[in-house]
């Protein structure tokens, strides 16, 4: 296998394999659905789980946070071995180390033990962009959009599959039977990957991993995330608190000089800054980092919320999130078609604010069918910005660069989604109230539970962030809409061998 060639890169929409096509982008589209099943099911039990082990909520989100912690560090390293040894190996390998964090992650004896499987089940985060390179590969430019806005609408998809499954399951039989009835999808999955999927025919064999660099952004975030899951614990101003947040901080110093001697050194670094000084490239990352954030953020509280604000059960608090799940699903792939036609960045915009209204009406009107509509309008808005704004990126870099911008695209969003959870968290943990709620043999006995404020800061932060994501957008360059062709631009001025029309 040689190294590719910007010539012919793009299959022909009039000589690509269809069928095969078909079903590759099938194959990854339940590996999205799967990855996200498994994280879906969980979901709900949040509570349960954090008294099982005794846990404080703030603690608790680290089951969210330490997955992508686990996500941010393997998933340039694996997007980096994808262009070395071939996508499909790496990823069939990938599935395979999930398969085993799952099936251990079920029979977790303490909260430890459960926090340390969930980091490594985070290698499942690299499905996501080893998948879209794998469809940049096989799908012709002009098909790509709507292909990416299948496998985006898996995530959706995944979540209304999981929550009232893993919902029923966990509520009748326990947290830890929604893992083990996961194992057999992983693994029937990934024996179909290894017969089906060929393997990659793009290869960079030169070009080394960058491990010290993911390591040292794994180390600042852990950090930093810890501080905001046991600040409520320690004391926001303990000098536990302060010193973790402060040196998790000032590692993205040297983080960020290590980088760009790096990729001076001509070696390809997760955080590259030589993609990041694309426009699309960074304005992508920028907006995905949000979307991540947001989409943690909201399932956090508002589980949090159905569980103690509405007093529903396990069962109920899954059926309740379903709302959420169907926005993802129904407008994801309506954005798929309609983004050829208007461009990314009028979707785009349209999906920040949308989610942004969702977000402000879910903390000032608290009702409970209100907080079901609500959650609908945040599910619809970030299937917008998550099957539109990739486009940015897929069309933009060079295709021999594709697994390193897809890699460490992957990165931003698990970045966001890692803060997202521990900021709700946190929320939770230290606005809280006092409620006589129904104990053994129906004595009513005093509970510390979430205050009414702890919802409302985290959904008023979450629209601030996606208003700034709107007013980030009109920075990027347009690369589709109407009277213009799917078009490889490779930085920022398109390649002169593919049409494109009017800027």
């Amino acid at each position: 296998m040689t190294e590719t060639t910007e010539k012919g890169d793009y299959v022909h929409i009039d000589k690509f394999d269809r069928a095969y096509a078909n079903k590759v982008m099938l194959i990854l589209a339940g590996m999205v659905m799967t990855v996200m099943y498994v994280e879906g099911m969980l979901t709900p039990s949040l509570p349960t789980i954090t008294q099982d082990f005794n846990v404080s909520a703030s603690q608790g989100s680290l089951i969210l946070a330490m997955y992508m912690v686990g996500g941010v560090a393997a998933t340039p390293i694996l997007g980096k071995l994808g262009d070395l040894y071939g996508k499909k190996l790496i990823m069939v390998i990938t599935l395979g180390v999930y398969a085993v964090a799952v099936s251990v992650t079920g029979f977790s004896p303490n909260f430890e033990f459960m926090i340390v499987s969930r980091t490594i089940q985070g290698v499942g985060m690299a499905v996501m962009p080893l998948g879209m390179a794998l469809v940049r590969e096989e799908f012709p430019k002009e098909l790509i959009p709507r292909a990416q806005a299948v496998i985006s609408a898996m995530f959706g998809a995944g979540f209304a599959v999981s929550l009232p499954l893993g919902s029923l399951v966990s509520n009748d039989y326990g947290w830890r039977w929604t893992y083990h009835s996961a194992i057999p999808v992983v693994v029937i999955l990934l024996v179909i990957s290894l017969i089906v999927i060929k393997e990659s025919r793009f290869r960079k064999p030169h070009v080394k991993v960058d491990a010290i660099g993911a390591g040292i952004l794994a180390v600042s975030l852990s950090l930093i995330i810890l501080a905001l899951s046991e600040g409520q614990v320690w004391g926001w101003v303990s000098l536990n608190t302060i010193a973790f947040a402060t040196v998790g901080l000032a590692m993205f110093i040297p983080l960020i000089l290590y980088e760009l001697r790096y990729t001076r050194k001509g070696g390809e670094a997760i955080l590259n800054f030589r993609l990041l000084s694309i426009r699309n490239v960074m304005v992508a990352n920028i907006a995905l980092t949000a979307a991540g954030a947001g989409m943690f953020l909201s399932m956090f509280a508002l589980t949090y919320r159905f569980a103690y604000d509405f007093q529903d059960s396990i069962w109920v608090t899954g059926i309740s999130l379903i709302p959420f799940a169907l926005g993802t699903i129904i407008f994801g792939p309506l954005a798929g078609v309609l983004v050829t036609r208007t461009g990314v960045k009028p979707l785009s915009i349209a999906g920040a604010l949308v989610t942004a209204a969702g977000f402000m009406l879910q903390a000032t009107l608290p009702g409970y069918n209100g907080v079901l509509i609500f959650e609908f309008v945040c599910g619809a808005g970030l299937s917008l910005i998550n099957a539109t704004v990739i486009n940015l990126i897929v069309l933009t870099v060079n295709p021999r660069d594709m697994g390193l911008a897809t890699a460490m695209n992957g990165t931003f969003r698990s970045l966001g989604s890692s803060i997202g959870a521990p900021v709700a968290g946190s929320l939770i943990a230290t606005y809280t109230t006092t409620s006589l709620m129904q104990g053994p043999r129906g004595i009513l006995v005093p509970v510390v539970i979430p205050a009414g404020t702890a919802f409302y800061y985290s959904f008023v932060i979450a629209a601030l962030v996606f208003v700034a994501t709107a007013l980030l957008m009109p920075l990027s360059r347009e690369i589709l809409g109407r009277g213009r062709k799917p078009r490889q631009v490779y930085g920022d001025r398109p390649r002169a061998d593919v049409a494109a029309g009017p800027e």
